[in-house]
Formats: structure tokens, sequence, C-alpha cells
């Protein structure tokens, strides 16, 4: 049974940079056909898919986030770590991380984290 845990901190400052983990259990996150990525939601609104890094650690970003986003990995703690920096109020959201299994004809978020609140404010 795949598992996937957020880790970071609920509160943080505005124009720093938000650290999140998402520590992966019951399997390798480096096996093929899978991403592993970050998704937010605001208070109120929808999902906005932020970014993934792959099996073989390509990264993919969301244009709209890119310049601030960047996603990483621990193969060795089998992690994978979002930093978004300069922050805003605006940037307060549940973050989750998700695995997305992949094939020719289908895309599916199939593993979730429970989700961490975070909250942008002095």
């Amino acid at each position: 049974q795949v598992q996937l845990q957020e880790s970071g901190p609920g509160l943080v400052k505005p124009s720093q940079t938000l650290s999140l983990s998402c520590t992966v259990s019951g399997g390798p996150i480096t096996t093929n056909i899978y991403l592993w990525s970050w998704i937010r939601q605001p208070p109120g609104k929808g999902l906005e898919w932020m970014g993934a890094i792959s099996s073989a650690g390509i990264t993919y970003y969301n244009p709209s986030l890119k310049s601030r986003t960047s996603i990483s990995r621990d193969t060795s703690k089998n992690q994978f770590t979002l930093q978004l920096s300069s922050v805003i109020p605006e940037d307060t959201a549940v973050y989750y991380c998700a695995r997305v299994s992949t094939t020719a004809t289908m895309t599916t978020y199939d593993y979730w984290g429970q989700g961490t609140q975070v909250t942008v404010s002095s």
C-alpha cells in the first residue's frame, strides 16, 4: 500500500520560502511510469497543479508558478520536496503531494497525502 505524507511548517511569513517534504512509503519514487506531484487548494478555490518530478528526476512546473517553484528529491529518504519562494498571502492553501500514474491513454492521480495547511502571514 502506497502512502504519502506531507510535512513542513504551517505558517510562513511573506517574502520567505515555503518548504514542504513528501515522504513516500510502499514503493520507491524511482519506479518507472510514476510522477510525483505537488497540488494546492487555496481557500474557496479549486485545485492547482504546481509541478512534478519524474522517476528519473526530471521536473515539470506550472508556467504561472515556475519562476518561484523548485521540486527536488532525496532518493535515500524516498522523499520529494517543494520549495516556493517569495511567498505572498495568496499562497495560503492546503498543499498536497500525490502520485501520478501515466499510461499511453490515461493519467491518474492514484495516491494522495492527507494535505497540510500552509498560511502566509506576518
